[in-house]
């Protein structure tokens, strides 16, 4: 099996308008889009400076801009369905196989020859739409060697074994960021580091909790480790190693039996324990479900589908919380809708660290709520603990006459 691992040329720069508003035909915002293309830009300390190709990168619209102009790549590369229907998402065994994220993809070959043959027809069916490959970034190498896309490594070893694992370069970024963050807080407090390392441990660990990444999550634990000791160490230089063990580690995780654990034991979370550092293996590995053929989120017939789909993904939250989460079958109990609605679940560590994560961990809070109008623990009453939006539990005791307690975040 031979890869072509291609990048594109500044694809979001050099989109031709023309080509791409042909490929839009007769769609009812099309003169809209004409305008947004042809809009021009204001540069900081720069003039005004028309944009007589490519989209804005970073543009809340410029990826689906790019999907249309990419549009027909599977079929320029000379990939076959079965019964010529990509709908059964199953190719001919004899053809090549495609994969593509944003400007990044690649190819699935029998031999160089057909990779080599698959970039010649892919530069040429790319010439018209204003598009190149990166020649500096594009490569052909066989599946033994091993490739790097969108942040894994794919390789087969020795026999059919075919492991996808976090990349080595993606590794080495995390283990840079996490150096950065905790050396910035050599002056805060344990608190402070705490909620600064938690969100991107969370991101990046949901992120590649689909591969082979248990091994790699001990090692970044033990980084992590020392990290955190060195941090505790600088803070309080005339201080035992003991001391210091005392202070700052213990079994704070009520379902870990890692004594190991750093915390900050000042701070109390959500659950009513000490406020905690989360670690990368506590994340249970998900193995990802392959997408039916070419559905599509945006497909309106498909909705039932993707719906299911987004049911099963576990969300990155601690045991205790799934437990309650599927005891209630994902329903607030106050209002009857779901507790987390993961429509768009994000595509990098650190969409999951800042955008997702962030929203399902502030929407939901534990607290014990009243079948009978009397606040209490679980007990020969009834009373249970659940789950709850926290607008629902600020509405709550409003509606009973009370004063709604202040909301505090679960981190």
């Amino acid at each position: 099996m031979w890869i072509l691992d291609a990048d594109l040329t500044a694809a979001f720069d050099r989109i031709d308008h023309d080509h791409l508003l042909a490929m839009l035909g007769a769609f009812p915002a099309r003169e809209m889009i004409r305008g947004w293309l042809k809009a021009g830009v204001f540069e900081n300390g720069k003039a005004f400076a028309p944009t007589e190709e490519g989209t804005p990168q970073g543009g809340v619209i410029s990826p689906l801009l790019l999907n249309v102009a990419l549009h027909g790549l599977e079929a320029a590369a000379g990939v076959k369905h079965r019964n010529d229907d990509p709908s059964v998402g199953i190719t001919r065994s004899t053809g090549p196989v495609l994969v593509r994220y944003a400007d990044d993809f690649a190819v699935c070959c029998h031999t160089r020859r057909q990779a080599e043959e698959v970039k010649d027809r892919l530069a040429q069916w790319l010439a018209p739409r204003g598009l190149a490959i990166n020649e500096d970034k594009t490569r052909i190498v066989h599946l033994t060697e091993g490739f790097d896309f969108l942040g894994f490594n794919v390789r087969r070893y020795q026999g059919p074994k075919l492991l996808i694992k976090p990349s080595d370069t993606a590794v080495k970024r995390l283990r840079k960021r996490l150096a950065t963050e905790v050396r910035a807080l050599r002056g805060s407090n344990a608190g402070a580091v705490i909620a600064k390392l938690n969100p991107i441990i969370r991101g990046w660990a949901t992120y590649y909790r689909g591969a082979v990444s248990y091994k790699i999550f001990e090692a970044l634990d033990s980084y992590t480790w020392r990290l955190t000791y060195k941090w505790a160490h600088f803070r309080h230089p005339n201080k035992s190693k003991h001391w210091v063990i005392d202070q700052y580690y213990g079994r704070f995780n009520w379902n870990s039996g890692d004594s190991w654990v750093f915390g900050d034991r000042t701070t109390v979370n959500a659950d009513g324990g000490v406020a905690h550092l989360v670690k990368f293996r506590w994340h249970n590995i998900v193995r990802h479900t392959t997408v039916r053929g070419t559905a599509s989120p945006d497909d309106p017939d498909l909705a039932a589908y993707w719906a299911q789909r987004r049911r099963r993904v576990k969300p990155p939250l601690d045991g205790h919380m799934l437990d309650l989460i599927s005891d209630q079958n994902g329903v607030c109990p106050l209002c009857r809708d779901s507790l987390i609605s993961a429509d768009q679940p994000p595509g990098s560590p650190q969409q999951w660290a800042s955008r997702w994560l962030f929203v399902t961990r502030k929407a939901i809070r534990h607290e014990y709520l009243v079948t009978a109008g009397k606040a209490g623990r679980s007990g020969p009453a009834g009373d249970a603990l659940r789950l709850v939006h926290s607008s629902c539990h600020r509405a709550f005791p409003e509606r009973l006459g009370r004063k709604p307690a202040p909301f505090r975040p679960p981190f």
